[in-house]
Formats: structure tokens, sequence, C-alpha cells
């Protein structure tokens, strides 16, 4: 029986829990194979007991199944002091002043996939070309993330990184995301072998990177990029983090920076052109803005803010957010005890009809931008990058690319979805490592 209801909940996420909701209220358990009971809810009071509820209670859920991709390492799995320690470290690096200066850059690296100048295998977006979203999208993210946090600025360099990252994460495949029995090799055969090879791979990119990096950093200045500001960084009794910490960080933010903004990005184009009227009141505001607007201009654009919050509310990049507890706790009303997992299913809680009133916004389901013009939610009513002491460290980098990105395309090009999208149901959104997205790409003709 849990096998079915796993099984269920990963061919339609969003349907298997409102199902679950709608039968048995909210909180409501889930069992999954090999992992045990969790606790759900999907109400703001539900997130708010959660996300408020003491540090020293909460740690990630072990056995994680990305895990094998970041790393126990990794800032997603640490716990306790392990957490505040490197959280401290890496804060930093996702503060306002630096995320700002990436503005150039990222804006650039839109504008080069467009015009097919930073990549031999992708043409440039003329009319009457397809584009296939999630490529592009993933291509320009990856671009970002690879010259904010290492500085890679060659094409060399970045062609070596785009075929170890496309590699490592095409060898991590479902199964062996929900189904740890098969992590074991067979002679160099087995899905795990190849998965193992790919990362090896990936990592001795990125610890060459650091080597060289070592080798010639001022320890007494921070670098442009993130790695460069990490390795003139000390935890509070003056040590430094160690590379082989690092290189599993850098991972981290390599897979998670890129493959989740390319997914929000993918989405934000599909329903903008599901939707005429929103896409031609984002465009007046961006001509409006004018052709000489920069980055940080453009991401305070007020609809385009709405229509990426929107796009974050209908599809997180991360459906669920779980706590495993260190000691007894009570989550809206059912007592759980230490070793229990608790969790917010994000795609309720940005449907509850407590928070989204369908006699006010319509139905939660559809697509309004207009519900973030004239109202802020709270961070237990919108939460697509979770909540508390653990909420994404990158969530500020990730907003403003999404924006920038977004607004670059739409001022350069004027796209066109294929028709099986245009109408009709929306795509699934499944898994993809990290992240969860459309369960294909989806094609857009270029018209101008």
């Amino acid at each position: 029986m849990a096998v079915a209801h796993a099984l269920a909940a990963g061919i339609d996420f969003e349907r298997y829990f409102r199902w679950r909701r709608a039968r048995e209220g909210d909180p409501f358990y889930v069992r999954f194979p090999g992992f045990g009971a969790v606790l759900f809810t999907g109400t703001a009071e539900g997130a708010r007991e959660i996300f408020r509820a003491p540090i020293d209670l909460l740690e990630p859920p072990r056995p994680n199944p990305i895990e094998p991709l970041v790393g126990s390492a990794s800032l997603i799995l640490a716990a306790g002091e392990r957490h505040r320690r490197d959280r401290a470290l890496l804060a930093p690096a996702f503060h306002g002043a630096r995320i700002r200066a990436y503005g150039e850059l990222i804006r650039d690296s839109a504008v080069g996939e467009i015009s097919g100048s930073t990549s031999e295998s992708s043409p440039a977006w003329r009319p009457g070309t397809r584009i296939d979203s999630r490529a592009a999208a993933r291509a320009i993210t990856l671009r970002v993330i690879l010259e904010a946090v290492f500085g890679v600025d060659s094409h060399q360099r970045r062609a070596e990184y785009t075929a170890a990252v496309a590699e490592f994460l095409t060898a991590f495949s479902g199964p062996l995301m929900l189904v740890p029995a098969l992590r074991h090799g067979l002679f160099g055969y087995a899905p795990w072998d190849r998965f193992v090879a790919a990362r090896a791979r990936l990592d001795e990119l990125i610890l060459a990177d650091i080597a060289r990096r070592r080798a010639v950093t001022d320890r007494h200045r921070g670098g442009a990029d993130i790695l460069g500001m990490l390795l003139t960084t000390s935890y509070d009794d003056g040590t430094s983090i160690t590379d082989d910490d690092l290189c599993e960080q850098l991972r981290t933010l390599l897979v998670a920076g890129h493959e989740t903004t390319a997914t929000s990005l993918v989405w934000a184009l599909f329903h903008l052109h599901r939707e005429p009227e929103a896409l031609a009141r984002l465009h007046a505001e961006l001509d409006s803005a004018g052709p000489d607007a920069t980055p940080l201009e453009l991401a305070g654009l007020p609809y385009l803010d709405a229509v990426c919050q929107e796009t974050l509310r209908l599809h997180p990049t991360v459906p669920i957010v779980l706590r495993r507890l260190t000691a007894p706790f009570t989550l809206r009303g059912v007592a759980l005890a230490a070793g229990d997992t608790m969790g917010v299913a994000v795609p309720l809680l940005h449907t509850d009809p407590a928070v989204w009133d369908p006699a006010v916004w319509s139905d939660p389901d559809l697509f309004r931008p207009e519900r973030f013009i004239d109202r802020k939610y709270g961070p237990f009513e919108f939460a697509p990058f979770g909540g508390g002491h653990r909420r994404c460290v990158g969530a500020s980098l990730a907003d403003y690319e999404l924006r920038v990105v977004l607004a670059t395309i739409l001022t350069r090009v004027r796209l066109r979805l294929a028709p099986r999208y245009a109408r009709g149901r929306v795509p699934l959104a499944v898994p993809h490592n990290i992240a969860t997205g459309p369960h294909r790409s989806i094609p857009f003709d270029v018209l101008a």
C-alpha cells in the first residue's frame, strides 16, 4: 500500500496531496518506502508551527533522497551547530550588494543565449526558430552560476563544466533518488557506478579550481565571485573550510543554483504565453521602463515582480519541506516523537482557500499575478524557498535572476507557445534531480 501511495504521489504530486487532504483533513500522514511516515500540513497555521519550531528540535531527514547529489557536508543536509556555522560562512555571499553586482552578468547571459554567441550548440533565436525552453533556461542559469560562483568566463572551461554537470544530473535517475537499495555498484556497469563516476569528474573540476584559487588568492581581500569570498572567510574560531567540504558546498550551489531558477523561468514563460492580458500588461511595463533600464531597475518593476511571485506560488521548485524531530513536538494537535518527520506540502499551502480566497482572487489554480499587486503575504502563507532558519540561502539570487532574465527575454524577442501547449491542461510537474518541473520540455516558436 505504501508503494502504491508513493507511486501516486510521484506521478501527480499535487493531485495526490489534494486528494489526501480532502479525504483526511489537515494534517495527514504519507508513508514512503524505506523512509517512513511523514505528517504533512498545507495550512499557514501548520507552516507557522514548523518554521517557528525551536532550532535544536529540527534536523534534515535521513536517509535523504538528494544526499548523493549534494553530499553530506552540504548546507542543505547539515544540522545543529554545523548548520549554524556553515550558514554563517555562506550567507554573506548572498547579501544584497553582492547579488546586485551580478545584474549585468545575468543580463549578458540571457542576451548571449538569445544571440547564440555563447554556445556553439545553441542557435540564435531568429524568427522561425523553435526553442527548447528547458535547455535554453538551463544554459542561461548555468552560465550565471559558473561565473558568479567560480568566476568561470572562458568558453573552454565553461564547456567542460557544462558537459560534466549535464552528465552528473542525467546519471542521477529517478530510481536512484527514490530507491536507496539501488545505490550499489556492479563492476562498473550499474547505474550507481555511472553516477559515482560522473560525480567524481565534476568534483575533479571543482577541486582543481579550489586549488588554483587557493594558490593565487590574496588572503586580505575577498574575490568578486563566491569561491573567492569563501577562500578568504573563516569560521568563528578562525579555522577555514576544508577543500572537501568546500567542494560539496560548491557542488550544491552549482546544481541547486541553476536547475531551480531555470525551471521557474520555463513556467513563467509558459503561463505568460497562455494569458495574453498578463503578457500585454508586462510588455507595457517593460516598455515604460525603457531600453536603458538597469537590471536593478527591471527587478524592481511591480508587475514583473508579481508575475515571478505568482509563478513561484503555482510552481515551487522544491514542493516539500521536511524536518525530522530530535525531541517530542506537537503539530496541529498531533503528538510526534523524537525521530518522527513532519513537513509542509508547499503546493497545498499556496492554494489554501483560507489565504487564496476563491471569492476574491478566483480559482487558486489559475495564473493571476494581480494577487501580488495589492497585498503582501507572510512567510507562513507564501514559502517558495522554505522557511525558518533553513530557508534557502540563495533565495535572493534566485529571485533577482528570474526577474532579470525574464525581462531580458521579453524585451528582445517575441515568442509563441507551440500549439499543443497553448491550450489544455498545464503539464505535470515531476522531480528533476533537486527540483520539480514540467515532465517534458515546453517548446516556443520565435516570431520576431
